[in-house]
């Protein structure tokens, strides 16, 4: 489509591109999204939830998008750390992909304009 651009820039995008390429491969685990800790009241007239100045019981919750759906889902407490990994984890691996795929419209520019200087 169009030729390999030259100079700095285009070695430091490149190589910038090889690096992340090669420190990521899409593991299977990865989860979108945000993880957040909000708190319930559970509706109970005696449990302390229900005293006005009492924030209410922890909760972990995992919302994310499927299908141009919002989905909350609250996790357990013994997931909490496993599904915080895997929700960093997705995360970086989104904004690496994002990174090349700006990487790769600067070559395309980079190599437009320096054709342009060949006519």
């Amino acid at each position: 489509m169009y030729g390999e651009p030259t100079g700095p820039q285009a070695a430091r995008l490149r190589q910038r591109k090889f690096e992340i390429a090669h420190r990521f491969q899409l593991p299977e685990d990865l989860l979108p999204g945000s993880f957040s800790l909000t708190h319930l009241r559970c509706g109970k007239s005696n449990c302390h939830c229900a005293q006005p100045d009492d924030p209410g019981h922890p909760t972990w919750q995992l919302t994310f998008m499927a299908n141009g759906k919002k989905h909350v889902q609250h996790i357990p407490k013994d997931w909490v750390e496993e599904v915080r990994q895997r929700v960093d984890a997705g995360r970086e691996f989104q904004n690496a992909v994002r990174e090349v795929l700006a990487a790769n419209a600067q070559l395309l520019v980079l190599a437009r304009k320096q054709k342009k200087k060949q006519w």
